[in-house]
């Protein structure tokens, strides 16, 4: 896939790509990243503050830092892949793409430091996806998890707490929150509408060069998406991406 052909400089500089898995995981582990207790008021603080489709922006750059640190050692690369495109389709118009399903039954099969974390990923990504396409107002605090798990996996972690830092404070900037929490009720089932937010590219995550603007951003986000094979991703709504 042309898109995802070039590593991400930072990604390189974390070490994430062939080193070995020796970080620890267990049971506690996986009840840790799929479900965050308390403790990570920063970064829930943090991410309240950036809009929905900078929010599944930020999950598919997460996606495809796991996708790199797993890379030569997981038959799932191909599937990652997919969800990563299908991601940023949805932020062009998620009209084109299809809901990212991974173990509806949520059997928790997968167990190991390879199988585990990329269960876990996967049903972070999956639940973030379920979350933006609702509208809900509480999809933010569904990265947490991802976030947490990325960095534990990556060797490097003062890198990625380098690159995280930098870019929830850009996004904080670039694509702010409409609303505020103050007033959400967590049983609360308004909708939120998105579909009017500007748009976000892979580029504003992994370019350091990138100048980011409405236009930059659209045309980044068209060509990374012109780039993939429709007929090949299972998320893709073809039908209606060729109509």
């Amino acid at each position: 896939m042309k898109n995802l052909q070039n590593t991400p400089a930072i990604i390189v500089e974390a070490k994430s790509i062939g080193h070995p898995i020796n970080f620890k995981w267990n049971k506690k582990k996986t009840e840790h990243f799929l479900d965050p207790a308390e403790g990570n008021d920063e970064i829930e603080n943090a991410l309240i503050h950036i809009n929905h489709k900078a929010s599944i922006g930020l999950t598919a750059a997460l996606l495809e830092w796991v996708y790199w640190r797993y890379t030569g050692y997981s038959k799932m690369h191909n599937d990652v892949q997919k969800r990563i495109e299908a991601l940023w389709c949805s932020i062009e118009n998620i009209e084109n793409t299809k809901p990212l399903l991974f173990d509806t039954n949520f059997d928790i099969p997968a167990s190991g430091n390879i199988d585990g974390p990329l269960w876990i990923t996967l049903m972070n990504v999956r639940m973030a996806d379920v979350m933006y396409r609702k509208g809900s107002y509480f999809l933010q605090s569904e990265l947490i998890g991802l976030i947490l798990l990325t960095r534990h996996i990556t060797p490097r972690k003062k890198v990625f707490d380098k690159w995280f830092n930098r870019t929830i404070t850009a996004l904080k900037r670039e694509y702010p929150c409409q609303y505020t929490n103050d007033s959400l009720d967590e049983t609360d089932e308004a909708v939120y509408d998105s579909s009017n937010e500007p748009v976000i590219c892979r580029d504003f995550f992994f370019d350091a060069e990138f100048e980011c603007t409405k236009e930059a951003s659209e045309k980044a986000l068209a060509d990374f998406v012109e780039n993939i094979d429709s007929k090949s991703n299972p998320f893709l709504d073809i039908s209606r991406k060729a109509s």
